[in-house]
């Protein structure tokens, strides 16, 4: 069962300010493009539209704390850990690391994600789902040791 991913990516020119430094909000975007990553390698889309077109995982807490700027070109591995699986929802956190050199220099930021599953009504309302069985037997919480108390 899966706890953790790992996704690399470089800083774009695009993503960074004026000052050359990642803006604050791709964190989030990065976040995402981890969780869609993870997945993918379960063998289904974060959309769900595989199990149930009705499902979908809105976030209901994110949060994203800063230690070191990145920059443009700067080389950014991002590890998903699961946090916690719950009957509905997924929590995850992300860890932020500069690489060098294929090599973790430095960790730059922490992230928290909280998901809810829900059923989508043909009026246009929400209600809390369960997570699909298909999902949750792939996946379990990491060991407390690895989380960020």
């Amino acid at each position: 069962m899966a706890y953790e991913w790992k996704h690399r990516r470089r800083v774009e020119f695009s993503e960074t300010d004026m000052a050359g430094i990642v803006h604050f909000s791709n964190f989030f975007r990065y976040m995402e493009s981890a969780e869609h990553a993870f997945f993918r390698s379960l063998g289904h889309s974060v959309t769900l539209s595989d199990i149930d077109n009705a499902l979908g995982l809105p976030r209901v807490h994110a949060h994203c704390d800063y230690k070191r700027p990145l920059r443009f070109e700067d080389e950014v591995e991002i590890h998903l850990l699961i946090e916690s699986v719950k009957h509905k929802s997924l929590t995850y956190q992300f860890r932020f690391y500069r690489l060098q050199g294929g090599k973790v220099m430095e960790e730059v930021a922490q992230g928290r994600i909280t998901i809810v599953c829900v059923r989508k009504a043909s009026d246009g309302g929400l209600s809390a789902s369960s997570l699909p069985e298909v999902i949750r037997e792939k996946i379990q919480a990491a060991p407390a040791e690895r989380l960020i108390p």
